[in-house]
């Protein structure tokens, strides 16, 4: 088999040759008596039953083999070319046994021991440790060796899975030394345990050594299964055996963020048997029950062979993860496997409106702005309503220039005047915050007459602009009133306030779609703000709308704390930050706007002087 020449495969080159000239300078063989080889051959053979019995580690089942403490402890007791020695023997022999496997693979693994062990070992020697008995004051050399075993391991192997998995330096090695430091420094520490066995009889030694580590590995093997089994338990819905709505919700949190980190398409499905309670009363709960296990069996088999995740969300409603699927793909699958549902007999569908089985699904794709799970969810729910209301039986994509409808959304009046109530508390502690926070609503209605906003977000907008400074309730009063440039202790705390509002309407269920405004409208389009430093599109259109607005009131009103600029130095202000603080999509029509406002002004105070 030939290598094609690709980065990752030049450093699995650079890395085999390496070790092997490594191997070959330092290895010797001395006229080693025949209880030496029986020793070493005893040593490489117990590496192949610990590479065969391997410990299991929950929660994810990686693998620990205990041959790093072999090799350490041959160092400390025989010196680098028995080692070397060990680690050739081995190695054969596990190339013999194992000849599926692709021959670099032998090879790079055979390289990557060698070099942590020659590393290791001279890392001793250099300070002053000595091969032999395990004494005191080896201590300090044995750490670093081990230390330096560990770290040439993590670089070589994290270098390979940065080349392999296009991820970036951080990330590979935060989740290597997440993974592996407790563990993998146990084993290293249990060399020195070793050290010790073999320092007295070094093949009884090496036999109570090995029983420890089989037996050490059947006990994680039981706690192992024992932990899935529990796991698997917690996960799945005990009707249907699918995932159940708080693991789906875990999974989705984990999927949202890799589809944004690598730029890929996701999309959510939230479905609802259609006319289910009529089904149960024709019936009754049991035949109900039934009628869910046969419909989850139809949609998990469906989606396991695209690779999609199923889960019962509640009741009669499921929700399917498609990882990586667009919204045509994801609407073309859900209308093959309503046909395959209305073609599909179950017990009783007949005395159902249509006659048979059916369903209401509602399709969500995931943004770059996306807020976060719940936003998406609402999104697919709103869909899912919206077949509902128009005959049941359908799949819809949610839309953001379409008004999804639904029973439970209450009108703007009403809820701009349960925003205006929550507002009033303003007026005993900050008239300043009171008088902005109108302000900026009278700009957000105005400006979302001018932008393309569907009526859900037309709504937010102008919502969120009323409430959303609400969290300053919490900064002290001679904090909000101080004359003059905040403290850099003061300012953290004024930071703060978009936190505490976040907290605030986090209370009310109600107002849930707006804490995206409260939290993120300090945010900035470079990734320089404040409280997560997002950037660009990762932050919420409506946020960033809210930003240009809530900014431009702040500098060209009466603040405590700020200078007053006219609405002349504020435009230009803007343009100024336009890409930097602000998303420059949205500066030139909001300045539009204000001089169009100011013109009229103007022009109307021209009239009055004219009658």
């Amino acid at each position: 088999m030939r290598l094609i020449q690709t980065p990752t495969n030049t450093y699995l080159t650079l890395v085999s040759t390496a070790g092997i000239l490594f191997f070959i300078s330092f290895i010797q063989y001395p006229q080693y008596p025949p209880e030496t080889w029986f020793t070493m051959f005893a040593i490489a053979g117990t590496i192949l039953l610990l590479n065969y019995y391997t410990i299991l580690l929950p929660p994810k089942g990686n693998s620990l083999s205990m041959d790093s403490s072999v090799y350490l402890a041959c160092l400390f007791l025989y010196g680098l070319p028995f080692t070397l020695s060990v680690l050739f023997i081995y190695s054969l022999v596990f190339a013999i046994m194992q000849r599926n496997i692709v021959w670099w693979k032998h090879i790079f693994n055979f390289s990557t021991y060698a070099l942590m062990i020659i590393s290791s070992y001279y890392s001793f020697i250099f300070l002053g440790g000595t091969i032999g008995n395990i004494h005191i004051n080896n201590f300090l050399p044995y750490l670093i060796a081990l230390s330096c075993y560990f770290a040439i391991n993590v670089m070589l192997i994290g270098v390979y899975f940065i080349l392999a998995a296009a991820e970036s330096l951080e990330s590979v090695f935060k989740e290597i030394i997440k993974e592996t430091l407790s563990p993998y420094l146990s084993t290293l520490m249990l060399s020195l345990v070793l050290v010790i066995l073999m320092d007295s009889n070094d093949v009884f030694g090496l036999f109570l050594f090995t029983c420890i580590a089989f037996l050490l590995s059947l006990a994680f093997k039981q706690h192992f299964h024992l932990f899935k089994e529990i796991s698997e338990k917690a996960n799945k819905d005990f009707l249907t055996g699918l995932n159940n709505h708080g693991y789906f919700k875990e999974i989705l949190v984990e999927e949202v963020a890799a589809a944004k980190e690598n730029d890929q398409p996701l999309c959510v499905v939230l479905l609802d048997i259609d006319d289910f309670k009529k089904y149960n009363d024709l019936y009754g709960h049991i035949e109900g029950d039934h009628l869910l296990q046969e419909f989850g069996l139809l949609i998990k088999t469906a989606a396991e062979q695209e690779n999609f995740i199923v889960a019962r969300y509640g009741g009669e409603e499921f929700s399917i993860i498609m990882p990586n699927t667009t919204c045509q793909k994801a609407i073309s699958f859900m209308n093959e496997l309503r046909k395959k549902t209305n073609d599909t007999y179950y017990k009783g569908v007949e005395r159902l409106p249509y006659g048979c089985l059916s369903f209401s699904a509602g399709i969500a794709e995931c943004e770059k702005e996306t807020y976060n799970t719940s936003e998406l969810l609402n999104k697919a729910d709103q869909a899912m309503y919206s077949a509902k209301g128009q005959g049941k039986n359908l799949v819809h994509i949610y839309n953001q220039y379409s008004e999804y409808s639904t029973q439970r959304s209450l009108s703007l009046e009403k809820e701009l005047e349960e925003a205006e109530h929550q507002l009033r508390i303003f007026l005993s502690k900050d008239v300043y915050t009171y008088r902005h926070s109108k302000r900026v609503y009278q700009y957000a209605v105005d400006f979302s007459r001018i932008l393309t906003l569907s009526d859900y977000e037309r709504k937010t907008l102008i919502l969120g602009a009323l409430i959303h400074d609400i969290g300053k309730i919490e900064i002290p009063r001679d904090i909000l009133n101080k004359k003059g440039k905040l403290e850099p202790h003061e300012w953290e705390m004024m930071k703060m306030h978009v936190t505490w509002g976040k907290e605030i309407i986090s209370t009310n269920k109600k107002l849930e779609d707006l804490i995206p405004l409260v939290e993120l409208h300090h945010e900035r389009y470079d990734g320089n703000g404040y409280p997560y430093g997002l950037k660009g599109k990762s932050i919420p259109k409506l946020a960033r709308i809210l930003c240009i607005i809530d900014s431009f009131d702040a500098m060209t009103t009466e603040r405590p704390y700020q200078k007053t600029k006219t609405f002349e130095e504020a435009i230009i202000e803007l343009r100024t930050c336009s890409g930097k603080q602000f998303d420059p999509q949205f500066v030139e029509p909001f300045i539009a706007m204000i001089k169009q406002q100011d013109n009229s002004m103007v022009s109307h105070k021209t009239e009055q002087l004219v009658i």
